[in-house]
């Protein structure tokens, strides 16, 4: 879905390949309340910051919680949706809100059918799934 994906920029008709890297947890990093979702876009860096808070109104209003494959795939279609948009101006750093990333999260649940559906993350071989490959996923006994 949006961990390996191409999309071409509004303004240069350039195609650009993004590939996600990293999940962060940005309170130790930049001492922020949120989430950065780290992309390689044909070689350079961007970081997607999802606001934590998130998380606790995605369990209070629906029981279920943000997985950290949803939180990827959820920043993955936001950042192809603002470069198609023409907002990707080469910064490193795009914020998205709480119903952003709300929105994205059911969009990418929607479209996968389940969370159960949704590719797994490291992407160490497009040809060998992680938990082949580990024996198991993190998590998971």
């Amino acid at each position: 879905m949006y961990e390996d994906f191409r999309v071409v920029d509004k303004w240069t008709g350039d195609q650009l390949h993004c590939v996600w890297k990293a999940t962060v947890v940005a309170i130790a990093t930049r001492h922020a309340d949120a989430t950065d979702i780290r992309f390689d876009v044909s070689g350079r860096p961007v970081w997607i910051a999802m606001p934590n808070v998130a998380w606790v109104q995605m369990k209070r209003a629906t029981g279920y919680v943000i997985t950290d494959y949803a939180a990827a795939q959820a920043a993955g279609l936001y950042l192809k949706t603002i470069v198609e948009n023409g907002y990707d101006n080469g910064r490193e750093m795009y914020t998205m809100t709480v119903d952003e990333v709300l929105t994205s999260v059911k969009a990418v649940v929607d479209q996968a059918g389940s969370t159960l559906n949704l590719p797994s993350l490291p992407v160490i071989d497009n040809n060998v799934r992680p938990e082949d490959y580990a024996g198991h996923l993190p998590g998971e006994p």
